[in-house]
């Protein structure tokens, strides 16, 4: 079946599909899911077909590893996150997955690997099409099929950091917007009594009120042309810009711009689908650190934004100009859960990492399908990680 997006996950269409629609996605029944299930996979052998190395494989063969695991091999996946995790499983169709993913063996073939994707969306999509009427809207039934679908364009942003097949649009510069003090619900809400839930990520869990006071933000991501500026001005040489485990991070490096970067001398040059292209100045400034995020707020007077006024600007700021998903977005604090969240449920994507060791992105980039394009995700990540697509904005301090 023919995807209905292109590659970066925009629809083509004037209203989004139902496949780009992250409301529909999450509460998607068995019809819906068998059709995203499938576009996903077509992303994944799309990726795949790029890219056939042997770290490639390995991404790609988890697709098929999780899918076995929690569904295929998993009898207690009609109850989802009531499930016991530990519970026997059957057996599965390839005993080697588990060492083909963790690098104990070597990965498949190309070829190998396709049939085994292909043998396992199959079952997949057999024991979705048998779950019946009766469970047609039941969370706990349709809970690993919808974590799976996550999973697997999770993967494909993977592949696609490995390629580095486009970027973001350049983006005509915009005021910053200016926000009231207010109380706001951060997170996502339950659905209410007698509705289904949906999938909701662990990390998003649960809607709960902060106090946000008045602060200005920037309606868009930092752009090349603002950092060049940062650069030019000797950013990497400044001590004094960087906080301690940035700066060691810097030195051990030998950083001098950011990942993929080759050259800022009359303009910003990088390397892409293994070729050297222009970015354009308007384009949001992308595989930075949040220790480069950090001191390019310094060196310009800034800061970072709270997850809190990161969430509430993308929510009501929508209408007046506020621009998300050209890249992730690092943003102030440490990675932890919401209140009440409680622990994370079996075959969950995002493991709360030990306190204060990961930092925070929030949104998404022009690699994320539309469907995950909700103002509650938050991704955790290492400070120095800048593999990803990620950049960020500043506020007024």
């Amino acid at each position: 079946m023919p995807s209905v997006t292109d590659w970066s996950g925009s629809s083509t269409a004037a209203q989004p599909h139902p496949l780009d629609d992250p409301q529909a996605i999450r509460h998607a029944g068995p019809d819906l899911l068998s059709l995203a299930l499938i576009d996903a996979r077509n992303q994944l052998l799309q990726w795949l077909a790029l890219d056939e190395s042997d770290a490639a494989l390995r991404i790609a063969a988890r697709a098929g590893g999780y899918q076995e695991y929690w569904i295929a091999r998993h009898v207690q996946r009609r109850r989802g996150e009531a499930c016991d995790p530990r519970a026997p499983r059957l057996a599965g169709i390839e005993p080697g997955v588990d060492a083909w993913v963790a690098g104990d063996a070597a990965p498949p073939t190309p070829e190998a690997l396709r049939q085994y994707l292909a043998e396992t969306l199959e079952i997949t999509l057999d024991l979705l099409a048998g779950i019946g009427a009766a469970a047609a809207e039941d969370d706990a039934a349709l809970y690993f099929y919808r974590l799976s679908l996550l999973h697997e364009d999770r993967l494909c942003e993977a592949l696609a950091e490995r390629v580095h097949p486009g970027a973001p649009p350049a983006r005509s510069q915009r005021p910053p917007l200016w926000m009231p003090a207010q109380r706001c619900l951060l997170g996502a809400a339950h659905a209410g009594a007698g509705r289904p839930e949906g999938l909701v990520p662990h990390n998003e869990r649960w809607a709960h009120e902060v106090a946000v006071p008045e602060f200005e933000i920037d309606a868009q991501a930092v752009n090349w042309g603002q950092y060049a500026e940062f650069v030019a001005e000797g950013g990497y040489d400044r001590r004094e810009l960087w906080r301690d485990t940035g700066w060691a991070w810097v030195q051990t490096q030998g950083r001098r711009a950011p990942r993929q970067v080759e050259q800022f001398q009359g303009g910003v040059l990088v390397q892409r689908g293994g070729a050297l292209k222009r970015a354009p100045a308007a384009q949001a400034v992308m595989h930075v650190s949040r220790f480069e995020a950090e001191a390019w707020c310094r060196w310009a007077g800034r800061r970072l934004p709270t997850e809190a006024e990161w969430e509430l600007a993308a929510r009501a700021g929508a209408g007046r100009g506020f621009l998300r998903g050209d890249v992730f977005e690092w943003v102030l604090g440490s990675a932890r859960a919401w209140p009440g969240a409680g622990a994370a449920g079996p075959g969950s994507l995002d493991a709360l990492p030990r306190p204060g060791t990961q930092g925070v992105l929030r949104g998404s980039s022009f690699a994320t399908r539309a469907r995950w394009g909700q103002a509650t995700a938050r991704r955790f990540a290492d400070p120095a990680r800048d593999t990803m697509f990620c950049g960020f904005r500043s506020c007024a301090l």
